[in-house]
């Protein structure tokens, strides 16, 4: 008996199914195991003071202050539940870009048959 699933051309799907269960499986194991992490430790943080704020920008300027924040922003993304999260973005990127180059992309079959040249060129002998 051969199943429909190991058929050459269902075999993208399948492995593309097989990345969304691993890849959403484990945010949801990373999820249900992450714990709360308080913001700060201390009431007081010196990276939310007005003097910390007012000497970033005066030393480097707006952007510096947005680039601060930005590198924050992703030093976030990698800690509690927040990385449960990255984790099922990324699977959904990595599974769509699969089915991108492995069905979506023609596929030149003229290439892989041995013994066949290019039609423009003409045959030796």
């Amino acid at each position: 008996m051969r199943w429909k699933l190991t058929e050459p051309r269902n075999r993208p799907y399948l492995i593309a199914s097989v990345i969304l269960l691993v890849g959403f499986g484990s945010a949801i194991v990373i999820y249900l195991t992450a714990a709360i992490v308080p913001d700060t430790l201390l009431e007081f943080s010196p990276d939310s003071s007005k003097k910390y704020l007012r000497d970033l920008q005066l030393y480097g300027g707006t952007a510096n202050v947005l680039a601060v924040e930005l590198m924050d922003w992703f030093n976030g993304l990698w800690h509690g539940k927040s990385l449960a999260f990255t984790v099922a973005v990324i699977t959904i990127v990595v599974c769509l870009g699969y089915l991108f180059f492995a069905v979506l992309l023609p596929h030149d079959a003229s290439q892989d048959t041995p013994g066949h040249d290019d039609p423009g060129r003409p045959l030796p002998g």
